[in-house]
Parts: C-alpha cells; sequence; structure tokens
C-alpha cells in the first residue's frame, strides 16, 4: 500500500470530539492579568467618550460655520479628541497584545511542567504528536480571545448604541472621498505589515522549536525519568517557551503602530468629510442629518459590530482549544499520590541483610487505557495489513506496525519472585513477551504492580520519593534513545555535575574514544536528530556510558549489547565487569555470553519464573532454559 492510500484510510477515522471548555475556565487565564484588564477597560470607555464626544463637537462646528461665527477653541479641541482617542487606542491595542501573549506564556509553561510530570501509563495511552500540538497549536488560540476585542466590549457597546441613536443616510460622494483616505492608510498598514510578517516567522520558527523540544522530552520520558531530570528539562524546554513570548512582545510592539494608522485614517476620513460635506450643506446639496447619518453610521457602527463578530468567533475557538488544555492539566502528575501511598504503607526499619532488590508474588496489569490506545493502534495496522493485501509491507511497518504489539487485557506478570543478592549479577532470560522488560519498567516506578510488592533493600519501594528510588539505578532501556544535543548533553542528563574528564573516561570505557577523536569538537561534537550521526552500536554504548557515569548502586540493563558485534560485545562486557565489582546489575539477556558468568539466572514464561539458578543448574533443570541455549538465546 501506498503511503497515500494509507493517508487517505487515516483520513477515514475521526478522532472522537475533544472536551469543549466552557467560559467559566476561560476566566482563571485572564484574571492571572486582571490588573492589565482592568486599565484595558477603563482605556476602551475612556476612548468610547472621546469618540463619541467628536460627533458633537463637529455639530457645533458645522453650526458655526453655518451662521458664520468664529470657531473659537472648537478646532483645537477636536483635534485634541482626534489625538486623545488614537493615542489611547494604539496603547490599549499593546497593552491587549502583550497580555494575550503572557496568556499564551503562562498555558505553555503549565502543560509543559505537567506533560513532563505525567505518568508513563498516559504517554504510552497517547501519541506524542497530540501533546505536542496542545502546546504549540491549541495555546496560541487563545491569544485571540484578547487581541480580537473581548477586553475592549464595553467600549464597543458604548460606540454601538451611539451610532444606533445617530443613525442615518448615506452620501456617494463622500464615500469616493473616504475610500481614497482609506486606501492611503492601506498602503501604510501593508508597509507596516511586512515588518509583523518578518517577526512573526521568526516567533513560528521560535514556537517550532519549542514543539522540537517538547517532543524530544515527552519521547525520551522515560530516560529522562530515569535519570532524575524532569525538572532540569522541564526548565529547558520552558526556556524556549520564554523566547516565544518575547518575540510575542516584539509583534506586540510593531503592530500596536499599526492601530494608531488605522484610527488616523478613520479620523481624517472623517475630517474630509466634515470639510466637503460641511460645504455641501452650505450650498443645500445635502442636510447635516444626512451628513451626520453617514458619518455615525460608517465610524460608529461598523466597527464595534465588526468587533463583537471577531470577538464570538476568537471566544469560541479559544474555549475548543481551552478543552484540550484543560484536559491536560486536570491530570494527576506522576507523584501527586506518592505522598499518600507511602503513609499507607509505611517504611520498615533498615535490614542489612536484606537483598538489594526482591520481588514479592508481584502481578501486572496494563491499564485500561493503555490496553485500550494500543488495540486501536493494532487495528489500524491490521487494517492498513487488509487493505495493503501482505503488499509493502515495509511502509506499514514504517508507518507504525511496531505499535500493534499492545499489551492485553490479562496479567503480564503472575506472581513473580525473585531476590537480587547485594553486588551480585542476575540475568532475566526468556522468550519474547515473557514480561522481562516489564519487571524493568515496574523496578523504575513506570508502573506499580497490580499485585505483590517490589523491595529495594528491605523497603517497600512505594515508600521512596520516586526521583529518591531513581537514583539507586543506572537504567539503559532497550533502543534508548540518543537526544538531540552534543555527547556531553547525553551523557550530562543524569549526571550534570559530572566534569569532562568524567565524561571521555566513561565514554573510552565503552569503546567510544574514536567517537570523541574523529570530531575536533570533542565532547560538545553533535549526535544529531536522534542520533543520526552515530551507529546503532554507538548509540547503544552512549546509553550505557550515560548509565555508568551516574556511579547508581544498581545498574538495570535491557538487552544493552543487542546492536553490538562480537568485538565490541566483549569490550562492553569488560567494561562492565570493570565497574561491577561494587555494583548490583540486573540485564536482561540477548546472548548466551551475558548469561554464563551471572550468579542468578531467572528464566520466564509467559509472565511466570519457571526456574532460578546459575547456568549449569539450569541446563539440567529447566527445559525451556535448555532449549534457548542450544540456540544461544537468539529465539
Amino acid at each position: 500500500m501506498s503511503r497515500t492510500a494509507m493517508s487517505r484510510r487515516r483520513g477515514r477515522t475521526s478522532a472522537p470530539e475533544g472536551p469543549r471548555a466552557t467560559f467559566r475556565q476561560l476566566l482563571p487565564f485572564l484574571f492571572e492579568h486582571k490588573t492589565v484588564l482592568v486599565w484595558v477597560t477603563i482605556l476602551s470607555v475612556i476612548g468610547a467618550v472621546a469618540s463619541l464626544v467628536q460627533p458633537l463637537i463637529v455639530g457645533q462646528v458645522i453650526d458655526r460655520v453655518q451662521n458664520d461665527l468664529s470657531l473659537g477653541p472648537l478646532i483645537w479641541a477636536l483635534v485634541a479628541f482626534v489625538v486623545i482617542s488614537s493615542i489611547i487606542s494604539g496603547y490599549q491595542h499593546y497593552l491587549l497584545q502583550r497580555t494575550g501573549t503572557a496568556v499564551v506564556y503562562s498555558s505553555r509553561r503549565k502543560l509543559i511542567a505537567r506533560i513532563l510530570h505525567l505518568p508513563i501509563s498516559e504517554f504510552d495511552a497517547r501519541r506524542t504528536g497530540d501533546l505536542v500540538s496542545r502546546v504549540g497549536t491549541d495555546t496560541t488560540l487563545l491569544y485571540a480571545v484578547l487581541t480580537q476585542g473581548l477586553a475592549d466590549a464595553v467600549g464597543s457597546i458604548l460606540i454601538f448604541v451611539g451610532a444606533l441613536v445617530a443613525m442615518l443616510l448615506i452620501d456617494p460622494v463622500l464615500l469616493l472621498l473616504i475610500v481614497v483616505v482609506i486606501g492611503v492608510s492601506v498602503v501604510v498598514v501593508v508597509l507596516l505589515s511586512s515588518r509583523i510578517r518578518t517577526a512573526s516567522t521568526a516567533q513560528q520558527e521560535k514556537v517550532g522549536e519549542l514543539a522540537s523540544g517538547v517532543e524530544r522530552a515527552v519521547s525520551s520520558i522515560r530516560t529522562v525519568r530515569a535519570s532524575g531530570a524532569t525538572d532540569r528539562e522541564t526548565e529547558t524546554v520552558s526556556a524556549l517557551a520564554k523566547d516565544a513570548y518575547g518575540l510575542g512582545v516584539r509583534i506586540a510592539k510593531i503592530s500596536s503602530m499599526v492601530v494608531p494608522v488605522a484610527g488616523i485614517a478613520l479620523q481624517v476620513s472623517l475630517l474630509v468629510v466634515l470639510g466637503v460635506g460641511g460645504f455641501r450643506v452650505a450650498d443645500g446639496s445635502i442636510t447635516i442629518a444626512s451628513l451626520v447619518t453617514f458619518i455615525m453610521f460608517l465610524f460608529m457602527l461598523i466597527m464595534p459590530l465588526g468587533s463583537a463578530f471577531g470577538a464570538i468567533t476568537s471566544v469560541n475557538q479559544a474555549l475548543g482549544a481551552l478543552g484540550r488544555i484543560q484536559e491536560v492539566l486536570d491530570l494527576p502528575t506522576e507523584t501527586e499520590a506518592d505522598a499518600t501511598a507511602a503513609a499507607e504503607i509505611g517504611r520498615e526499619a533498615d535490614d542489612p541483610d536484606a537483598p538489594a532488590l526482591e520481588f514479592r508474588d508481584v502481578r501486572f496489569q496494563y491499564p485500561e487505557n493503555v490496553i485500550a490506545a494500543r488495540a486501536a493502534a493494532a487495528k489500524e495496522a491490521q487494517s492498513l495489513l487488509v487493505d495493503a493485501h501482505l503488499e509493502r509491507a515495509d511502509d506499514v511497518v514504517e508507518d507504525g506496525l511496531s505499535e500493534a504489539s499492545a499489551p492485553v487485557a490479562h496479567e503480564v506478570l503472575r506472581g513473580v519472585s525473585f531476590a537480587v543478592p547485594r553486588g551480585a549479577r542476575v540475568a532475566l532470560v526468556g522468550p519474547s513477551g515473557a514480561g522481562k522488560s516489564t519487571i524493568l519498567s515496574l523496578i523504575e516506578r513506570f508502573y506499580d504492580p497490580t499485585g505483590g510488592s517490589i523491595r529495594l533493600h528491605g523497603h517497600d519501594a512505594r515508600t521512596y520519593p520516586r526521583d529518591e528510588l531513581r537514583a539507586h539505578f543506572g537504567y539503559v532501556e532497550q533502543d534508548a534513545p540518543t537526544l538531540a544535543g552534543t555527547l556531553a548533553d547525553n551523557l550530562r542528563l543524569a549526571s550534570p555535575d559530572a566534569t569532562d574528564a568524567d565524561c571521555e573516561r566513561v565514554l573510552r570505557a565503552v569503546n567510544l574514544g574514536d567517537v570523541l577523536e574523529r570530531n575536533p569538537l570533542g565532547l560538545e561534537a553533535p549526535v544529531g536528530e536522534d542520533g543520526v550521526m552515530l551507529s546503532g552500536g554507538e548509540r547503544q554504548r552512549l546509553a550505557i556510558a550515560r548509565a555508568l557515569l551516574t556511579e547508581a548502586p544498581i545498574l538495570l540493563l535491557d538487552e544493552s549489547t543487542s546492536s553490538l558485534d562480537g568485538v565490541n560485545e566483549q569490550r562492553m562486557r569488560e567494561a562492565i565487569d570493570a565497574v561491577a565489582t561494587d555494583r548490583t546489575l540486573i540485564v536482561i539477556a540477548h546472548r548466551l555470553s551475558t548469561v554464563v558468568d551471572s550468579d542468578l539466572i531467572v528464566v520466564l514464561q509467559d509472565g511466570v519464573v519457571v526456574g532460578q539458578g546459575t547456568h549449569t543448574e539450569l541446563v539440567e533443570e529447566v527445559p525451556l532454559y535448555r532449549d534457548l541455549a542450544r540456540h544461544q538465546l537468539l529465539a
């Protein structure tokens, strides 16, 4: 099946409509800036009064002209109100745009902090792009609430009422003159708009960097979480949001110059109508009533109606986006329930003889939302295969067939029990789907068991704060991601205070010295997006070096040598052996060479431990292990 055909099929599958927020839920975002909004409202009322006073002064001017009386200070009063109205309009526009940008910034900060602290199950149940779009696209729509007429609604209502009271006829001759004046102002606005477009492009690029930063952190969330780097990643991505906010303020400053131009154009049009219309009234071509009708209809009615329609549209759009934002903000974070759980379980007294890690009758089943999401992905992948008639399977795989390996609605682990002595090397072996990687996920508390308990140094793991718990482990997940950035960025993710010498030491320990030497930048050499500038084996060794740098007492290696050739695997084993003297190792074995020297081997099948012991013991006693060993554990 071609990608186009698959895209068409995806287009037929509509996602359920997300939750829709109410206007009341929008108020907290606005009330964060209530002082500014009060001033905007006051300025709006003052501007409306200044606009409505002008026709009254104009009426007096016309009366004096008709009666050959001196104009006196009326002209100066009219000029003063025109200038005041334009200045207020421009400053009000700037305040609204700046406040709208601040609302977007604050909502992004909240979303970033919330997303990066969500439970792993939420990431397994949601698509990364959807979460990223909530930070980028959805928050942007909140901007329109303040910039399209909501905050100055009071002034618009006053002007609208005044226009209704004074509505009269339109004069075609005067309309032609106004078109000329407005045409000149349009040219000026277009010239200013080119500067706005340049600044807007820069802002969108920064927003794109923000989306990339969020996706980088979210797609690597297990590594970030296991490294205890959640808060630092939050600060890093929030800094990108702040840069986007700064560019938004710059756009507000530039666009605030457009408003006075538009305001002056309207006022000049008014003066032209008054000047020319005065002569037309004097020679009897039109009446004063016709002139006032034209002025009030054009300037006092259309503008408030346009503002009201814009406000209604923007608020409706914002409420739809706010529903998606609020859905994420209402999700509980990973640690919110930890204090309660720890208090209920209680911490036992220290037991120096307790094993480093112990599983006691552990059972686990994936949450329903994860099962449902993965089942939907599996169903979609199956549909793609049916449509393709099993042709072009490579396209299907590239488009997400791997998601078809969804958790099923039964227990993945069924009463698993084993103990890991301190300083021992323990290997987990078994066929695919036996539950090996799930065990490491439970150790890291990406999920909690649905039954039984996991004990760290004699204490229930749930009594530890998650950051404290994870500090005990150096975790190298299967196909560990390489984060965009430099070698140093990847190494220091879990060890931000590590020196350059420490980083170089662990790189050479895992046989990555040539990577340092082939680029004059050394540790600052970029690795590319997803580590594209490194080979698969180099990416795996970089992840192991990151875990070694933490000097955590327990290392968790999930098939960490699967991407290595025989030579590099041997060197990797030597490096692990060198640092394993004072550490506890739990290794998911991919090759027999990784298993034979283990102090304890735990054999799993269908979520059950079917054997424990040394290599020699298991070969004699456990048929499954004997079969796996015969096939070098590659089956």
